[in-house]
């Protein structure tokens, strides 16, 4: 079992663009390997989880560059990123950043998940529209993409849902806004690019 995880690791590990962080990663999965020999299998499986963790997060740091810009009107904040092991809620990384209309009450947030459990609620509703309808929300092409709208006219707030390649949820909500803004968003992420992350 170790050997598997030791593996699943090495193999993230080719992805890495920061060398730092790489020899971070190596380096707890040589702890772990001289645990495991010793006979420590906590030693080894807390390594193991560490650089596990650490991949994780570079994860999140390459999800927030397909976080796009504010929009002209809009101030952005900074992008963050986060990321949980299977223990918590499923597990996952994502990514997400916050916009605000200038002069406005006017709020946006573009958010990207990968292996997240909520996923396969939102392929449920591409696979079976009665699904969606049944929770208010519709299908919709967007951007190009195959999408789940959930907005209301009346109270200007909604949520846009994009499923990139099979794996990569990508989510678009605002409060105080129009669809068009929504809609704004979405078009400014780079779906294509995104589907190429491994």
């Amino acid at each position: 079992m170790v050997r598997i995880l030791i593996g699943a690791v090495l193999a993230f590990i080719v992805c890495l663009p920061m060398k730092a962080q790489a020899d971070e990663v190596l380096e707890a999965i040589e702890q772990a390997v001289n645990f495991y020999k010793q006979g420590d299998f906590s030693g080894a499986a807390g390594n193991l989880d560490y650089a596990a963790q650490l991949v994780r997060q570079q994860k999140g740091g390459q999800l927030e560059n397909f976080l796009p810009e504010a929009l002209s009107g809009w101030t952005a904040t900074d992008a963050q990123s986060s990321s949980m092991g299977a223990m918590f809620m499923g597990g996952g990384v994502s990514a997400e950043r916050s916009y605000r209309k200038d002069g406005g009450d006017g709020r946006a947030k573009v958010a990207i998940f990968t292996d997240s459990p909520m996923l396969q609620t939102v392929m449920m509703m591409f696979s079976n529209p009665m699904v969606a309808a049944s929770s208010g929300a519709k299908l919709e092409t967007l951007a190009g993409q195959r999408t789940v709208v959930d907005y209301a006219p009346g109270e200007n707030r909604g949520e846009i849902r994009v499923v990139v390649d099979n794996r990569i949820l990508v989510t678009v909500e605002g409060q105080h806004v129009e669809k068009a803004d929504l809609v704004a968003y979405l078009e400014a992420i780079d779906f294509q690019g995104l589907a190429k992350m491994e």
